[in-house]
């Protein structure tokens, strides 16, 4: 099914305003950025655009999450980023007009505003703040590929993926359940891990009282469990 296009509500442009990439603008130079921009409806599993594609708009997710991803030379997915209510991406590809170089797909139903590149350059010819909170907005997600490439590199699986559930846990302590945000190939893909890998991961968090059950996490003790992410350095860093 193809998205549709929808009006934005009050309560979105409140979640833009809010935004690295749009918080800094006064609310004249936003409605302007606003005029030209698009609200669209996607779909699980959409593809919003391909590695290659010739660049035409940047994002700013209004709800669900979106997924990039390259494909290696075997044919794999090798996911890049995972972003979700009130983060932005592809403004980098929108500044060069060139072509995207990894792909987006949703991963679940959700809304995104999409503000065509060209919109975008001419408003940063007369504003020239709109093109210094881009800088910081690609500076961040170039912070965070750092912080993925070092979770990668200095922390097993099972550290990887005890960050990741302290991620998404509202509670400081005490017990919690949340819901897994998208499927757990996903999961294992932007963790750097295989399927069966995260499965085994899983099965040594029980130790720490950590249940999954279908989508479902329960963390017995989240104290517990950041006192083993911070003591193995894991942390709990968004991913």
């Amino acid at each position: 099914m193809a998205s549709v296009l929808t009006p934005i509500d009050q309560n979105e442009i409140t979640l833009v305003r809010n935004t690295l990439l749009f918080g800094g603008l006064s609310p004249e130079l936003l409605k302007g950025m606003l005029s030209h921009a698009t609200v669209r409806a996607t779909n699980r599993g959409e593809m919003l655009f391909m590695q290659g594609d010739q660049v035409v708009a940047c994002f700013v997710v209004l709800e669900g999450w979106v997924k990039l991803y390259r494909l290696t030379p075997g044919g794999e997915e090798a996911v890049v980023a995972v972003f979700t209510r009130g983060q932005s991406f592809a403004e980098g590809a929108a500044f060069v007009q060139g072509r995207y170089p990894v792909s987006a797909e949703a991963v679940t139903d959700g809304r995104l505003l999409s503000i065509p590149s060209h919109d975008l350059l001419a408003h940063i010819r007369h504003n020239p703040e709109i093109g210094l909170a881009m800088l910081a907005s690609t500076s961040m997600h170039l912070h965070a590929l750092v912080r993925q490439i070092e979770q990668l590199k200095a922390h097993t699986g099972v550290e990887r993926v005890a960050g990741f559930l302290l991620s998404l846990c509202p509670a400081e302590q005490g017990s919690c359940s949340l819901e897994l945000p998208y499927d757990k190939t996903l999961i294992a893909g932007r963790l750097g891990m295989k399927p069966e890998s995260l499965s085994r991961a899983f099965a040594r968090l029980r130790e720490l009282g950590v249940k999954i059950e279908h989508n479902i996490a329960t963390i017995a003790d989240v104290d517990r469990l950041r006192r083993y992410a911070s003591a193995h350095g894991g942390g709990s860093e968004p991913f």
